[in-house]
C-alpha cells in the first residue's frame, strides 16, 4: 500500500464560471473567434484560476470561487454516469456581486460548516456559512444561496486571511482543549471572533432571515458580534498568519521568560498563565511569535451595541439567541447610512522571531495537531517550523509559489498488539503536502525529518485546497458517536474539473528507503502487475517478500485478481506453500501456511468440479436404485405436490442469472473462509445457494457423473457438515427447477447417502435411540425453509436414508431381523407430518388474489413460523386468505358446511377443495368456531385500516354471529368493541351532540376517520355488535367454556396468544350498560340514516351522560325510577320522527325500513316511552302513506281505541275533502254531492287540509273500510260519532255515483 491520489469528485460548468468572473472572454468578435480545439487549449494554458480566490468547504459540499467582486457557489450532487457509479459533482447553484460598496473587492473567503443540533444527527453539517473579507475592511456572512446574514466593520484596512480553528478531541491527557475561533488578519492588526458566540449568531440569523422570508418582511438588522481586536507591533509587513490556541508554559519557561524581561529581582506568579498564541509571517522579521495573556483584552462592541446596551447586554454576550426590542425601520436605515465606528486595537508586541532580512514570508500552514507549521517564502524555501519552541527544523528547496497542506493519519487498531496494550492510545502521523506549481509536482513529504513518501504529475495550473478547519458547533458532549468525515487536502485542477484527494497509509510514517516492510510493499506493488503477463516472475516477486503478514496479503490480492486464470492460481500457491515448507517449523507463520494450505485445496475442488461439469462422451454411469418405500410416500403426497406445483407454476417476477459463463473463480473462493484447520464455512449467507450450485446442482439436475463428483467432495477436505449445509440450500433454494426433474430425488438421496458415509458426518457411537446431530442439521433445514414442496421432499429422501442406516445398525448388532423402533425415527415421523401440514396448508395459500382485492402479498410459511406463531397461526394465516380472496360470511358457511357446491363458481370450488383439505389436516386449529373468530378479526383489523370501506365491518359481526360458542363469540365481541369500536363510536356522539343534527362529510371525516355514508354504515354495525354482545353474555352461563386444542404434532407450538385464548379470558360484562350503550348507537343510527335534527347525549340525564364510553365490565350508576317529564316528550318525539321517516323511505325505497318499527317499540319500554301512542302514531303513518292494510295488522295491538278513532276520523275527513273539494276531476255528481251533505259536515270538510296527506289518492273502498273501523272504535256515546256516520253516508254514496 502506498500513497494514491483518488478522484471524489468533478466540478461541472467550469466554462460559465470563467465566463461570469472574467468577461472579457466573452467579448470577442465574430473575426475573433476561434475554433473549438483552441479554445480548449486556450482553457488549458491560461492560468486563470490563480487569479482567483478559492475555498471548499471541509465537507466538500460547497465551493466558492470568486474575483474582484463577483462570485460563484457550487454545491454538490450525485450523478449516476453511464456505468452505473454515483459520482459527486459541483454545480453552480448561485452566482452574483457581493460587493456592497463602491470599490471594494473580495480578498479573502473561507466555507465554514455548522454543526447540526439535532439529537438523530450522525456528523454531518446543518448547513454551510460563507464568510467573505473584503478590501473595505468589511467581513460579511453569507448562506450557501447567497443570501446576507451579517456584516461587519472590523477594521478599515483590507483583510489579508480568514482562517478558523474548529473543536478537536485531545488525543491525550496532556493535550489543552482548544476553543473554536474565526481569525480575521488586517496589514496591522488582527481580530478573533470566539467560535460559539459565532456558531449561535450565525444560526440566529438564519433563522430570522427563513422567517422574514416566509412572513414577506423586512428583515431586522442582526447585533453585532463580540470580538477581540489587536494591534500586531514590531514587524514592517504581516501577510499571512495562523492562530495557534491557548498554551501554557512550563514552570521552567515561566521562570526563564520572567528572568530575560523584568531580570534578577523580578517576581514570578505561582501558576503559569494561559496565553493566546499568534504566529506572523512576511517582513522584518520574517516569521512574528505573539502571545497573549488570557484576560487582558475585553471583547471589542461597535457603537450600535454601546446605543442599545441597556436592552441587549445579555442577549450579545448570549450569541443572540433571539432578537429583542429594535428601533424602528427609519431609525435603522439612518443608522445604516453612517459609517460605523471603528474600534481601536490592542498593542501586542512581538515576543520573538526569526529575522532574516532578506527573506519575506508569503504564506503559513499549520498541522492538524498545531505543533508544527509549514512557512513558505519568496525565495522557493519551505521551511518547517517548531510551533512550541519557536525554531525552524526543516527546508526544502526548489518550490516557487508552493501551495502547502498537511494530512493526518491514525494508526489503524490491528496494526499493534492491542492485547499487550489495550488501553494505549492511538498514534497519528503528520505528513506535508507540497504543491509546485512551476514543477507540476505534487510531493507527500514525512515529518519531522521523514522522507518522500509520494509523488504524483500534475498540471502547472491546479489549486491545492487546505481548510484547516472542520465543522464549527461540536463540542466533547456532542461529538460522542459521531463519524465526521472530512476531506483534509484537496487538488483542484481546472482542466477536466475533478477533484482529488490524497490518501496515504500510516505505516509509511515508520519506514524508509532501507525498511524491509517498505521493500515488501513495493514488491506488494509489483506481484499485481506481473502475474497478467509473465507467471514466472509474479511467482519469484512473491517468494521474495518478507514478512509474513505482507506475504499473506499479496496472495489475497492474487486469487481475488478476476483475470488471474485458475492454473496461474494453483501454481504460485503451491509453490508458496512448498517454500514455506522448507523453512524452519518454529520460524513458519502458522496462518500463512493453513491459508496457503487450504486455498490450494480449495483451487484444485475448484478445478475437479469445474472438469467434472464439462460436456464429454465418457460413457454414463449406472442409475443407483431408489431406495425402498420413497415410491409410497411419493404417492402419498402426489396430489397435494401437483396442485402446489401448479399454483407456483404462475408468471412472476425473476432476476435472470449469469449464463455467460462458470462460477468465477474469485467468487468461489471470497465465499470460503478457515473454520478449523481443513474446514470451512460459507462467510455470507448471501452467497451459500451460489457455491451449492456450483458443487451440486449438476449432479442433482443429472448433467454431472454423480459418484465422480462425490468422490471429489471426499478429497476435497471439506467437512461433511458445511457440503450437507451447502447441498440443501441449492435444493431449498432451487425449488421451482427441483419440481421439473423427477430424477433429483433419487440424485438427492444418493447425495445424501454418499455424505452420510463420510468420517465426521454421523457420530460413530450412534445408536439411533438418540437423536443425532447430522440428521437433526436436516430437519432444521427442512423446517425453517419456505419452499414446503422441496422440503418434504428432502425430508422424505432423508428419511429413508436415516432409516436404513439404523436398520444396518441393528442388524450388524443383533444379527436377526427386527422392526426399527428408535427415537430418530419418531422425530423424522413428527417432522414429516409437520411438512405435509405445512404444504397443504402453503397450497391454500398461493391461491391467486382477486384482481383488486386488498389483504397484501402472498404469506409463506414454514414448520418454524408456524410453531413461533403460536396456537392460532394457522388460523391466522388461513383467515387472512379467506380475506384476501373475498370469500362473505355465507360463503364460507356454505363451504365448510358443504352446502351449495353446484351453485359455486369454479374459483370458489377450488378455494372450497383446498380449504377442505387444510381442515382436515388441521381438525382442532381449524374449527369452524376459531375459524369465524379469526376471520371476524382480520376484517375489523382490515376496517380499522380503511374505515371507508364499511363492508370489512359487516362482515366481521356477520362472521362473529356463527360462532356458535358464546364464550367465544362474548370474548371476541368484547374485544373488538374495547379495541376498535368505542373511539370512533364516541366521536361520532360527540360530533352529533355538537352540531345537533346529522353531521356532514366534512365534520365526520375531521372527527370520526370516515366519510358520513361510512359512518351510518359503521353505527348500524355497532347496534349489531352490541346486541350480539348482550346475547352472548346471556347465554355463557348455560354453556360451559371450551378447551383450545391444537393437533398432536403441533403441540410444541409456542408465541402469542391465539385470539381465542384472549377471548376466553375476556372479563364478564354490566348487562345494563351494554344495553345502554346499545340503545344510543340505535338513535345514532337512526339520526344518520334519517339525517334527524337531534341531539343524542341530551336524551338522557347525568346519570346516563356519566355511564356512556365507560369499561363494559365496570358497575355505572345508570337511570333508574321515572324520567322526567320535559325528557320523555323529547324522546317520544324523536321516535315519531324516525317511525315517520322509515315509513316515508321504505315507501319510496324500498322494504329494508321495516325494522325500524320495531326498533322504536324496543326501545320505548328503556326510554320510557309510552308504547300505545308509539303503536297509535304508527297506525296513523301508514293509513297517511295509504298502508291501509298494514296499518290494520298494527291496529290490532292499540290499546286506547278511542283516541286512535278519533284520529282515524280526521284522517278520513282529510281523504274525502280531497276527492270532493280538491280534486282536478272533479264531477257534476260529487258537486250535488257536496251540495246534499249536511251544512255541519260540509263546513267541516272545507276545514280539513288534504295537503297533509302524503298519498292522497286511496281508493274508496279503502276509505269506506276506514271510516266502518272508525265507526267500530268509536262508542255511540262519543260526541263525534255522529259526524262519523255521516262521513259513511258520504263515501258510500261518492262510492255508488258511477
Amino acid at each position: 500500500m502506498s500513497c494514491c491520489l483518488l478522484d471524489f469528485g468533478r466540478v461541472q460548468e467550469l466554462r460559465q464560471v470563467r465566463d461570469f468572473l472574467f468577461p472579457k472572454h466573452n467579448n470577442a468578435g465574430p473575426e475573433e473567434e476561434k475554433t473549438r480545439a483552441e479554445e480548449e487549449e486556450q482553457q488549458q494554458s491560461a492560468p486563470w484560476l490563480q487569479d482567483c480566490v478559492l475555498s471548499l468547504s471541509p465537507c466538500s459540499d460547497l465551493l466558492v470561487i470568486a474575483r474582484e467582486h463577483k462570485a460563484t457557489f457550487l454545491s454538490a450532487k450525485w450523478l449516476t454516469d453511464e456505468s452505473g457509479q454515483e459520482e459527486m459533482t459541483l454545480a453552480v447553484t448561485w452566482s452574483g456581486t457581493l460587493s456592497a460598496e463602491e470599490g471594494e473587492c473580495i480578498c479573502s473567503v473561507i466555507c465554514i460548516p455548522l454543526a447540526s443540533q439535532k439529537r438523530s444527527s450522525t456528523g454531518r453539517p446543518d448547513w454551510t456559512c460563507v464568510v467573505v473579507g473584503f478590501s473595505s475592511g468589511y467581513v460579511r456572512f453569507y448562506t450557501e444561496s447567497g443570501v446576507l446574514l451579517l456584516a461587519q466593520l472590523l477594521h478599515e484596512d483590507p483583510v489579508l486571511q480568514l482562517k478558523c480553528r474548529t473543536y478537536e478531541i485531545p488525543r491525550h491527557s496532556g493535550v489543552t482543549e482548544q476553543h473554536e475561533e474565526l481569525s480575521i488578519l488586517y496589514p496591522a492588526a488582527l481580530v478573533t471572533i470566539d467560535g460559539f458566540s459565532l456558531f449561535q449568531s450565525l444560526r440566529a440569523c438564519r433563522n430570522q432571515v427563513a422567517r422574514a422570508a416566509a412572513a414577506g418582511s423586512d428583515v431586522i438588522q442582526p447585533p453585532p458580534l463580540a470580538y477581540k481586536k489587536w494591534g500586531l507591533q514590531d514587524m514592517d509587513t504581516i501577510t499571512d498568519h495562523s492562530s495557534i490556541g491557548i498554551t501554557t508554559l512550563s514552570v521552567f519557561d515561566q521562570m526563564k521568560n520572567a528572568s530575560m524581561l523584568g531580570g534578577f529581582h523580578t517576581s514570578v506568579k505561582g501558576s503559569p498563565p494561559a496565553m493566546s498564541q499568534y504566529i506572523t509571517v512576511g517582513g522584518g522579521p520574517y516569521t512574528g511569535f505573539y502571545y497573549a495573556i488570557e484576560g487582558s483584552s475585553q471583547p471589542l462592541l461597535s457603537h450600535v451595541a454601546l446605543a442599545v446596551a441597556s436592552k441587549l447586554t445579555s442577549a450579545l454576550f448570549s450569541a443572540a439567541s433571539g432578537w429583542l426590542g429594535w428601533k424602528s425601520k427609519n431609525e435603522e436605515e439612518s443608522v445604516q447610512k453612517q459609517k460605523p465606528k471603528v474600534e481601536p486595537a490592542t498593542a501586542l508586541p512581538v515576543r520573538f522571531g526569526l529575522p532574516d532580512s532578506r527573506r519575506h514570508g508569503e504564506s503559513i500552514c499549520l498541522s492538524p495537531c498545531n505543533t508544527m507549521a509549514g512557512v513558505t517564502d519568496d525565495f522557493g524555501r519551505v521551511t518547517l517550523l517548531d510551533v512550541a519552541r519557536g525554531i525552524a527544523i526543516r527546508m526544502w528547496k526548489g518550490y516557487r509559489d508552493a501551495q502547502l497542506g498537511w494530512v493526518q493519519v491514525s494508526e489503524a487498531r490491528g496494526e499493534r498488539d492491542l492485547a499487550t496494550s489495550p488501553s494505549m492510545p492511538r498514534r497519528h502521523a503528520q505528513f506535508l503536502v507540497i504543491y509546485a506549481p512551476r514543477r507540476g509536482i505534487l510531493e507527500v513529504w514525512g515529518t519531522q525529518h521523514g522522507p518522500r513518501v509520494g509523488a504524483f504529475t500534475v498540471g502547472k495550473h491546479c489549486r491545492l485546497l487546505y481548510a484547516g478547519h472542520r465543522l464549527m458547533g461540536v463540542n466533547s458532549v456532542t461529538s460522542q458517536g459521531w463519524q465526521i468525515h472530512t476531506q483534509q487536502v484537496c487538488l483542484f485542477d481546472p482542466v477536466n474539473g475533478a477533484l482529488r484527494a490524497v490518501t496515504i497509509p500510516f505505516h509509511l510514517a515508520l519506514s524508509d528507503k532501507k525498511s524491509e516492510r517498505a521493500k515488501d510493499m513495493h514488491l506488494l506493488r509489483r506481484v499485481t502487475t506481473l502475474l497478467r503477463s509473465r507467471e514466472s516472475e509474479a511467482q519469484s516477486v512473491l517468494l521474495d517478500i518478507k514478512h509474513p503478514a505482507i506475504k499473506k496479503q499479496a496472495l489475497e490480492s492474487l486469487l481475488s485478481n478476476k483475470n488471474a486464470p485458475v492454473s496461474c492460481l494453483t501454481n504460485v500457491t503451491r509453490a508458496l506453500l512448498a517454500s514455506l515448507k522448507e523453512q524452519d517449523p518454529e520460524a513458519v507463520d502458522k496462518s500463512l501456511l493453513q491459508f496457503c494450505s487450504s486455498e490450494l485445496k480449495l483451487l484444485q475442488l475448484y478445478t475437479d468440479v469445474q472438469l467434472l461439469h464439462t460436456p464429454d462422451t465418457s460413457p454414463t454411469e449406472p442409475e443407483h436404485p431408489s431406495f425402498s418405500g420413497i415410491e409410497e410416500d411419493l404417492a402419498r403426497v402426489g396430489p397435494v405436490l401437483q396442485r402446489y406445483t401448479e399454483m407456483n407454476s404462475r408468471p412472476c417476477v425473476s432476476f435472470a442469472q449469469d449464463s455467460s459463463g462458470p462460477l468465477p473463480v474469485r467468487t468461489f473462493l471470497s465465499q470460503l473462509d478457515i473454520y478449523f484447520k481443513d474446514y470451512w464455512c460459507i462467510t455470507n449467507v448471501i452467497f451459500v445457494c451460489i457455491s451449492g450450485s456450483f458443487l451440486f446442482w449438476g449432479c442433482l439436475s443429472g448433467q454431472s457423473p454423480l459418484q465422480r463428483v462425490c468422490e471429489t467432495l471426499q478429497e476435497s477436505g471439506i467437512s461433511p457438515q458445511q457440503l450437507l449445509s451447502l447441498l440443501l440450500s441449492v435444493w431449498l433454494n432451487k425449488e421451482k427447477d427441483v419440481l421439473k426433474y423427477p430424477d433429483a430425488v433419487s440424485h438427492l438421496g444418493t447425495l445424501l447417502s454418499t455424505l452420510s458415509s463420510m468420517k465426521g458426518a454421523v457420530d460413530e457411537s450412534w445408536d439411533g435411540q438418540c437423536v443425532s446431530p447430522w440428521w437433526q442439521q436436516v430437519r432444521t433445514a427442512c423446517v425453517q425453509s419456505e419452499s414446503s414442496a422441496a422440503a418434504l421432499l428432502a425430508a422424505l429422501v432423508a428419511h429413508r436414508v436415516a432409516k436404513n442406516a439404523i436398520t444396518r445398525l441393528g442388524e450388524s448388532k443383533f444379527q436377526e431381523e427386527w422392526e426399527c423402533v428408535s427415537l430418530e425415527l419418531e422425530q423424522w415421523v413428527v417432522c414429516i407430518k409437520q411438512l405435509e401440514d405445512v404444504l397443504a396448508l402453503q397450497t391454500l395459500l398461493c391461491l391467486p388474489s382477486p384482481q383488486g382485492s386488498t389483504g397484501g402479498a402472498v404469506t409463506r410459511c414454514s414448520v418454524k413460523t408456524l410453531l413461533e406463531s403460536g396456537r392460532g397461526g394457522v388460523a391466522d394465516c388461513v383467515s387472512k386468505l379467506i380475506f384476501r380472496q373475498g370469500v362473505s360470511p355465507d360463503l364460507l358457511r356454505d363451504i365448510l358446511q358443504r352446502r351449495g357446491e353446484n351453485d359455486i363458481c369454479v374459483c370458489v370450488c377450488v378455494v372450497l377443495e383446498l380449504l377442505e383439505c387444510v381442515c382436515q389436516r388441521f381438525p382442532n386449529s381449524l374449527s369452524p368456531d376459531v375459524l369465524f373468530a379469526h376471520c371476524s378479526w382480520e376484517n375489523v383489523v382490515q376496517w380499522n385500516k380503511d374505515p371507508e370501506v364499511g363492508q370489512y365491518l359487516e362482515w366481521s359481526v356477520e362472521f362473529l354471529k356463527m360462532i356458535s360458542n358464546p364464550h367465544i363469540q362474548f370474548g371476541v365481541s368484547a374485544m373488538m368493541w374495547q379495541t376498535f369500536i368505542v373511539k370512533r363510536f364516541s366521536a361520532a356522539a360527540f360530533l352529533m351532540e355538537k352540531v345537533g343534527k346529522a353531521p356532514k362529510d366534512r365534520l365526520c371525516r375531521r372527527d370520526v376517520g370516515m366519510g358520513d355514508a361510512a359512518v351510518r354504515s359503521f353505527l348500524g354495525s355497532s347496534v349489531q355488535l352490541l346486541q350480539a354482545l348482550m346475547e352472548a353474555d346471556s347465554a355463557v352461563e348455560q354453556v360451559s367454556a371450551p378447551d383450545v386444542c391444537v393437533e398432536e404434532v403441533w403441540g410444541g407450538a409456542e408465541g402469542p396468544v391465539s385470539i381465542v385464548e384472549l377471548a376466553l379470558d375476556q372479563r364478564s360484562v354490566h348487562y345494563p350498560l351494554v344495553q345502554h350503550h346499545c340503545v344510543l348507537a340505535s338513535l345514532l343510527h337512526a339520526a344518520m340514516t334519517f339525517s334527524l335534527r337531534l341531539k343524542p347525549l341530551s336524551l338522557f340525564d347525568s346519570k346516563g351522560k356519566n355511564a356512556f364510553f365507560r369499561d363494559l365490565s365496570s358497575i355505572q350508576l345508570l337511570p333508574s325510577g321515572d324520567m322526567d317529564h320535559n325528557l320523555v316528550t323529547v324522546r317520544q318525539e324523536v321516535s315519531h320522527s324516525v317511525l315517520a321517516e322509515s315509513e316515508e323511505n321504505g315507501v319510496k325505497h324500498s322494504s329494508t325500513e321495516d325494522m325500524w318499527p320495531s326498533v322504536c317499540m324496543e326501545l320505548s319500554s328503556i326510554l320510557q316511552v309510552n308504547t300505545d301512542i308509539l303503536r297509535r302514531h304508527l297506525v296513523c303513518e301508514l293509513y297517511n302513506q295509504g298502508l291501509d292494510l298494514r296499518a290494520e295488522e298494527v291496529m290490532m295491538e292499540v290499546q286506547d281505541k278511542d283516541v286512535l278513532g278519533s284520529q282515524l276520523l280526521v284522517l278520513t275527513g282529510q281523504r274525502l275533502a280531497f276527492s270532493l273539494l280538491h280534486s282536478q276531476s272533479q264531477t257534476k255528481p260529487n258537486m250535488e254531492l257536496l251540495a246534499r251533505l249536511p251544512p255541519t259536515l260540509c263546513t267541516w270538510l272545507k276545514a280539513m287540509d288534504p295537503s297533509e296527506l302524503r298519498c292522497p289518492s286511496v281508493p274508496l273502498s279503502q276509505s269506506s273500510r276506514l271510516i266502518n273501523k272508525v265507526i267500530e272504535m268509536l262508542p255511540e256515546n262519543h260526541g263525534q260519532y255522529s259526524l262519523a256516520l255521516h262521513l259513511l253516508e258520504a263515501v258510500d254514496s261518492l262510492h255508488e255515483e258511477p
